[in-house]
């Protein structure tokens, strides 16, 4: 439950236009299902603002990573490489066609993929690397890519948090083969549910499109290519609903104002509790140097695990809900029966046990920031 006078840890918010254009498109378009004019307004924007050379929205960036294992051609016994300190859906997407996903060990500092240990997980059986940019921060493409190349492994970018961030000058979700986008609330650029699959990859396009539209050739049916459409090929309903489009649409419009707001939110915390991590009490979010972030998380990494829940108690008493994060999935249930792990996760381990993310959204205020960082001075006074 949030208190009236407290600062949750996310507040959805209404951009600019987006009950106008939901609006517009039940009354005016008269288009409320998938693909509608608002739908191929948000595909257009993203492709052209970020360089991708095709866009689709989904219903989810859960159904934008199915969508990838079907286009990827993930069949039973096939290795998909990713980071067990993830969501549940990176892995789901790729068990759901027979896959494994096999866990290595994140980075220390920016919590990414740890490119070093690609290599030596790379078997006769593996088929995908699967980077996902946490809190928005960008893994090492250069060096996954080149990996990817010399083995003939495709990339999925898994960029649910990384919208707007990027490594060397390109947009995270448009350097692997495809890329995965949320909308979902508690991200950036929000529709409530929503997502977009991002095809780098031109000789996936085609396929992509058939994928989208439930397995059928209907894009090529009203491009006038065919003369009836028909079932050909793997396929679910992807598509997310016009209004939906019309809501994230509003957002694109604001996106650049959204993003500023959060990036000077994020510096706003990591200057108040610098001192703090000066001082070896915790431990701040790196700073990736390749690239840039979009602000969308602010964590702290505190010294244990009670450390973190005696301080996630004490900010709730005082009307400030900071949450934790993943599990990591190779501790699972399910990732114990369906996945398998190479190396030692000693970082997923230890730092999904200690970390803390802060309240962090847009329209969050200075004064909730000094509210959020005096608390959190105040719990290691005490200490």
């Amino acid at each position: 439950m949030e208190n009236k006078l407290g600062i949750p840890f996310n507040r959805p918010y209404i951009a600019g236009k987006e009950l106008y254009y939901i609006a517009q498109a039940v009354i005016e378009n008269k288009r409320i299902s998938g693909d509608g004019s608002f739908t191929q307004l948000c595909q257009a924007w993203i492709e052209n603002t970020l360089g991708a050379n095709k866009v689709l929205l989904t219903h989810s960036c859960t159904a934008a990573l199915e969508m990838s294992a079907l286009l990827c051609n993930i069949e039973p016994g096939d290795e998909v490489i990713m980071p067990s300190f993830t969501f549940v859906s990176t892995a789901n997407a790729f068990v759901l066609r027979g896959g494994v996903p096999v866990f290595i060990d994140i980075r220390e500092d920016t919590l990414n993929i740890d490119e070093r240990l690609i290599e030596g997980a790379v078997t006769k059986r593996s088929k995908a690397i699967v980077p996902v940019h946490y809190a928005g921060v960008p893994c090492d493409m250069a060096v996954i890519m080149e990996i990817a190349g010399e083995k003939g492994l495709r990339v999925i970018e898994d960029a649910a948090q990384g919208y707007f961030s990027t490594h060397r000058n390109r947009h995270l979700g448009t350097i692997g083969d495809l890329g995965c986008l949320s909308f979902h609330e508690t991200k950036n650029i929000i529709s409530g549910e929503g997502g977009a699959l991002l095809i780098n990859d031109p000789e996936l396009t085609g396929r992509a499109e058939i994928i989208w539209e439930k397995g059928t050739n209907r894009k090529r049916f009203f491009r006038g290519e065919v003369d009836k459409y028909t079932w050909v090929d793997y396929g679910s309903s992807y598509l997310p609903s016009d209004i939906v489009a019309a809501f994230l649409f509003a957002q694109l419009e604001m996106a650049e104002t959204i993003i500023t707001a959060r990036r000077r939110t994020f510096e706003l915390y990591m200057s108040g509790l610098k001192h703090l991590e000066a001082r070896g009490v915790v431990r701040l979010p790196a700073v990736n140097a390749q690239g840039t972030s979009n602000g969308h998380i602010m964590y702290i990494i505190s010294g244990s695990l009670d450390e973190r829940t005696r301080l996630t108690a004490y900010l709730r008493e005082r009307g400030i809900y900071a949450v934790f994060h993943y599990v990591p999935l190779h501790s699972s249930p399910m990732g114990e029966k369906y996945c398998r792990t190479h190396g030692d996760l000693r970082h997923t381990n230890g730092i999904s046990d200690r970390l803390l993310r802060l309240p962090l959204y847009f329209g969050m205020t200075d004064d909730d920031v000094e509210r959020v960082v005096a608390a959190v001075e105040e719990f290691y006074k005490k200490k």
